[in-house]
């Protein structure tokens, strides 16, 4: 497994990351904001912040967060960009793209951005959207451990495959509550593709919308016949990979 890497779901598709050394990183900062997240998580310190995308179920704490945060805000280039604007420290923003990889954390962990499919913008004051480029993935490989792959919202496509040649991920976040995102029985093929052991679910029962469940994933993944275990954690949970 991704040794040594622990998660905690701090609701939707928000999670923090603790790696071998100690060193925490928070995914999608959406906390006060959050109707799931645990109050004693809303003001989280952390040493690495990385968004998939732009919509506020996934950045609604970003600025504050940032504040909190002792090391690099990572993204697309489009959305760190928008933040720089919006007020977050330009030292801290890493912007990247699709298929670049970039090491954070002193070499502790290489973060690789892959594609999905979704879309990315986020609302001003006024509700005028801004266009914040692209929605992404991203795999995960520690210094020590194996890699892991953080999928965003997307909805399944056959490139998956293309992640698993090239990274080789033994475990992968998810999405499962359909309407915004994959659907259960897309994410079980998502684990085909991906090759990966492990599933954890996420971006699911926040709201009546996210109907889908993990225990949907399972079936559908036993169904497929493929041996693959579905890690579940309740909100504000650790698991260990």
């Amino acid at each position: 497994m991704a040794q040594g890497m622990k998660l905690t779901w701090l609701g939707h598709g928000t999670f923090l990351v603790e790696l071998a050394g100690g060193e925490r990183v928070l995914i999608d900062p959406w906390l006060g904001g959050n109707p799931a997240c645990p109050a004693s998580f809303h003001e989280v310190e952390v040493d690495a912040i990385l968004i998939t995308h732009g919509h506020g179920d996934h950045i609604g704490d970003v600025f504050t967060a940032a504040a909190r945060c002792r090391g690099p805000v990572v993204g697309i280039y489009d959305l760190t960009s928008g933040l720089g604007v919006m007020g977050v420290r330009g030292e801290q923003l890493v912007g990247m793209n699709k298929g670049g990889t970039v090491s954070i954390l002193g070499g502790a962990l290489q973060v690789t951005m892959v594609d999905a499919r979704h879309s990315s913008s986020f609302a001003e004051e006024d509700g005028r959207p801004i266009y914040l480029g692209e929605a992404a993935g991203f795999v995960l490989t520690p210094a020590e451990g194996e890699a892991l792959y953080v999928a965003g919202d997307t909805a399944l496509f056959g490139d998956m495959a293309l992640i698993r040649e090239l990274y080789a991920p033994v475990a992968a976040i998810l999405p499962i509550g359909d309407h915004f995102t994959m659907d259960p029985k897309a994410a079980s093929v998502a684990c085909r593709l991906l090759g990966v052991k492990v599933a954890v679910p996420a971006h699911y029962a926040t709201f009546p919308l996210l109907h889908g469940t993990p225990a949907q994933l399972a079936e559908h993944l036993a169904s497929s016949g493929h041996s693959v275990e579905v890690r579940a954690p309740a909100v504000g949970e650790t698991i260990q990979l």
